[in-house]
């Protein structure tokens, strides 16, 4: 009978061991951090459908035994909610287009074309940055009203038509995209136009998809502006008609909560959408370059 040679149980390296261990605690901390993050939200959709007595119950309750859905048909005949909505797919979805085609093509021009000034006309071009929108609030206002744009859509439209930030991010995603292209596009007898167009911008889709995200998400949020250039309720925005429904003495805090669950489902519907392109802009060189 022979006998039967036990193998040696294989050892597992301290250093695997405590690596493994350090990747769980990072998970488990950043689920912790992902959950904080998503509290206000279900918060904010349990508080939209609890009746007033229940919303400052202590101790606080999540869910309601008598859910209150109507709030979410009644939000409609309290403000114009319909109109309101569009009035800010109008305004998020004009600018972003616009901030997408100027910043693109200044993008470009600061990238690739050779012209007098160019780097000090781009340093001029990003201080833009450094300076607060307060600043430059009264005077845009007072252009705005000199020209009788008030409760109208260009004021709220072409203010926002261009952006440093977007100018800066594009032109550094252009700037990783190899010469040889361009060059090879050029000697096929493509004019600048054809190069940006045909070539350029299909290489930069990804940063495109995350300016275009930033700046949806930007627009639809904006409230100071549209409320000092418009008068009229058939012309605000969504954020500014949420704001009526608060109160110097009073506020339906379930209504309110109902108007923010349905603010934020275009942008959740954006962000998924896009979401690809905007971890691809962030990370694949928008804000590379050399």
């Amino acid at each position: 009978m022979t006998d039967v040679l036990e193998r040696p149980a294989a050892v597992v390296p301290p250093r695997a061991v405590t690596s493994g261990v350090l990747n769980w605690l990072v998970f488990l901390l950043l689920l912790a951090g992902a959950l904080a993050m998503c509290a206000p939200f279900v918060w904010m959709l349990s508080t939209s459908v609890k009746p007033p007595a229940e919303i400052f119950r202590y101790p606080p309750t999540l869910l309601t035994s008598d859910p209150q859905f109507g709030n979410y048909a009644r939000i409609f005949g309290v403000i114009p909610f319909g109109r309101l909505m569009l009035n800010s797919l109008i305004v998020s979805g004009a600018v972003t287009l616009l901030q997408l085609l100027v910043c693109s093509m200044a993008a470009y021009a600061f990238a690739r074309l050779r012209f007098w000034g160019r780097d000090a006309l781009f340093l001029l071009y990003l201080s833009a940055l450094m300076i607060p929108s307060q600043v430059t609030l009264i005077p845009n206002f007072i252009l705005i009203r000199d020209l009788g744009w008030i409760d109208s859509y260009a004021a709220l439209i072409l203010p926002f038509a261009f952006s440093s930030f977007g100018t800066f991010l594009l032109r550094q995603a252009f700037l990783t995209v190899p010469r040889e292209l361009e060059e090879a596009a050029r000697i096929d007898g493509a004019t600048y136009a054809q190069v940006f167009w045909r070539v350029m911008l299909p290489l930069v889709r990804p940063a495109l998809g995350a300016l275009g995200i930033f700046t949806f998400i930007a627009q639809w949020n904006n409230f100071l502006w549209p409320l000092i250039t418009t008068t009229r309720p058939e012309m605000a925005t969504l954020t500014v008609g949420l704001s009526t429904l608060r109160g110097q003495y009073n506020t339906d805090w379930a209504l309110l909560m109902t108007g923010s669950v349905l603010a934020i489902l275009p942008i959740f519907a954006v962000f998924i959408a896009g979401n690809r392109a905007f971890i691809r802009g962030i990370t694949s060189g928008g804000f590379g370059g050399r």
